[in-house]
């Protein structure tokens, strides 16, 4: 039942969301709105490319060719055409690498592209099952922290449900939803989304830091076409 069987829609959280839905579903969602899925839908619209790096790996990633290429999605904007960046995030590159090995095929969805990545989705699945996954954070992961550090428990992050409930709404129809894929849906639909993103902690963190404008890139819905997907490691259109 934690595969969430018998249902064309699904939707989890985190690392063992991944592990529950993964190979069980012809499509892998993966969104993590604040900020990897925002960065890679920026990076790929640009006709640009991403390696996601798994946090605890984020010592080997190359450098990148200008240092102030980052995760924060404002940083990429410029962003020249045919660049491949080694991105690490302790939350959505690290479910991307995970979901690799799954056995499905790996979307990076979030709210700017949600109506296009569904689309995408339907098609790919070709009347499979498609789970949904929002990242959420770990408790006690800090960006500093030592290379290699063990991430703590799943904090299930606002944006994120909000980022997948997007990707869910869009897909309504293709399928029987589960509960949590149907609820995820209707927080979406209920949800002042510019609001939402500037209130929840991370939004909030990201403000106080002076990345204001990550936020307001993030918390606009469907003004790209991008589809990011996983293919040998890479997240390209």
């Amino acid at each position: 039942m934690f595969g969430q069987e018998g249902c064309r829609l699904r939707f989890e959280w985190g690392d063992e969301g991944v592990t529950a839905l993964g190979g069980l579903c012809a499509v892998l969602v993966i969104v993590d709105v604040l900020s990897f899925s925002t960065a890679v839908d920026v990076a790929v619209g640009r006709g640009a490319s991403v390696r996601p790096v798994r946090w605890a790996d984020r010592g080997h990633a190359a450098r990148p060719a200008d240092p102030s290429w980052s995760l924060r999605p404002s940083s990429l904007v410029e962003l020249p055409a045919g660049t491949e960046l080694e991105l690490p995030s302790p939350n959505g590159a690290t479910l991307c690498d995970l979901a690799a090995d799954s056995g499905s095929l790996v979307l990076a969805g979030c709210l700017r592209n949600a109506r296009s990545v569904a689309a995408a989705a339907r098609e790919l699945a070709r009347g499979g099952p498609i789970g949904v996954v929002a990242a959420g954070e770990r408790w006690g992961t800090r960006l500093d922290g030592p290379v290699g550090e063990q991430r703590g428990p799943l904090r299930p992050a606002v944006e994120d449900l909000l980022g997948a409930g997007a990707v869910l709404a869009a897909l309504l129809g293709y399928g029987t939803a589960s509960v949590e894929a149907s609820l995820a849906a209707e927080v979406f639909a209920r949800s002042s989304v510019e609001d939402v993103l500037a209130g929840c902690v991370s939004g909030r963190e990201l403000i106080a830091g002076g990345h204001g404008a990550d936020v307001a890139l993030a918390a606009r819905v469907d003004v790209s076409t991008a589809v990011p997907r996983l293919v040998d490691g890479v997240l390209r259109a």
